[in-house]
């Protein structure tokens, strides 16, 4: 049996990895800048990830939830206490589509109401509701299409958000912290706080996917918090188990729940809570959210120092490095020239870092040295 051919793949494999570097059948060593898409935030085979999922699966790996689990309820009070976010109410399942489908269905249950606002370039997922407040039509199947109606709309436009909330039939406003695939832009605080209002005196919620910028990759817990506001929703995935299968819903206590409205067979299993109570326990005790605001100024400052690079967007180790060229050329060298792994976006002259957050600045160094290399 042959696999289903749908990902473009480098010709590296990798065998190992530790902290920040991954190391491939040949012995090569690469420093990671891309994390697996912004998944490794703790840094590869941490030694108390390790240990803590050794433990877990030494005891039980894995039982429904139809059962009792205080490993869920311990994570929902860490969670609680380092995200900010301690009076809200924790839903577990296993991926970023996943979540931003269930965070859209709850929104439906709570007001009744079915039409959503998105933004020009955002990324949600690839099932059926994420698709349709995903802004590349490309990737959406004919079943796909048209599940509810949907109002994309651009980022910092306050005269297009007034009016697509004119009829008062708008569910929910999704849109991501800090757009990861879309090429790294973000909404001001200003114009956050205005969807916050319109939600607020509409009956609707403000969904923020925190998936790719969540868990201290922005410098604090969440991106949005660097607005100071609060969402009603806010999706979780990527960094919050470091790679072992995990996502998640915070959930204002304003929207209730009831039995079966959610559902999920391995969502919240005891192996998952496991990891992401390590992520949580060595976030807070290695400071990590501090040390991913000192890395990218130390990026940044180096950075503005190459004149051919025009911009520096993001916040925190998720940053998007631009130019006036196309970046694939650059990046294939970068990866096999001085075994650097980076990222992409839909921008093509954007160039991707998504480190893990305990990566510190001699270890930037290597990649600082390369683009001034290549960009001679």
């Amino acid at each position: 049996m042959n696999l289903f051919d749908v990902y473009p793949r480098f010709e590296i494999t990798p065998t190992t990895a530790e902290h920040v570097y991954v190391y491939d059948e040949k012995g090569n060593e690469y420093l990671d800048l891309y994390g697996g898409h912004g998944v490794i935030s703790i840094g590869h085979s941490h030694p108390h990830y390790v240990k803590r999922l050794k433990q877990q699966l030494d005891k039980i790996g894995f039982y429904s939830n139809s059962i009792r689990m205080p490993i869920q309820v311990k994570l929902a009070k860490k969670l609680g206490q380092l995200s900010g976010y301690s009076d809200y109410e924790l839903f577990l399942c296993n991926s970023g589509a996943e979540a931003n489908e269930n965070a859209l269905k709850l929104a439906s249950f709570h007001n009744g109401k079915r039409k959503i606002i998105a933004f020009n370039n955002s990324f949600h997922g690839r099932t059926a509701a994420t698709l349709n407040v995903t802004d590349n039509l490309k990737l959406s199947a004919p079943i796909n299409k048209n599940n509810f109606p949907v109002e994309f709309i651009e980022l910092n436009n306050s005269a297009q958000l007034q009016a697509a909330f004119k009829e008062q039939d708008v569910c929910a406003v999704i849109l991501e912290g800090i757009q990861g695939v879309g090429g790294l832009d973000y909404a001001t605080s200003t114009f956050l706080e205005e969807i916050s209002q319109l939600c607020n005196s509409n009956e609707a919620l403000l969904i923020v996917d925190e998936i790719q910028s969540g868990f201290g990759r922005s410098g604090k817990f969440f991106a949005h918090q660097h607005a100071g506001i609060k969402a009603d929703i806010i999706s979780m995935a990527k960094g919050m188990g470091n790679g072992f299968p995990v996502g998640g819903l915070l959930i204002n206590p304003k929207i209730k729940a009831s039995s079966g409205l959610l559902g999920t067979t391995f969502g919240g299993n005891h192996l998952a809570c496991a990891a992401s109570l390590a992520v949580l326990e060595i976030i807070k005790k290695e400071n990590l959210m501090k040390n991913a605001f000192l890395v990218s100024q130390f990026i940044r400052t180096e950075l503005a120092a190459i004149p051919s690079i025009k911009n520096i967007k993001g916040k925190g180790l998720m940053l998007g490095v631009e130019f006036d060229f196309p970046i694939k050329e650059l990046r294939n060298k970068i990866l096999f020239e001085d075994f650097i792994f980076t990222g992409a976006s839909v921008n093509p002259k954007l160039l991707r870092i998504l480190p893990p957050l305990c990566i510190n600045e001699e270890e930037v160094l290597p990649f600082i040295k390369s683009l001034k290399k290549h960009l001679k």
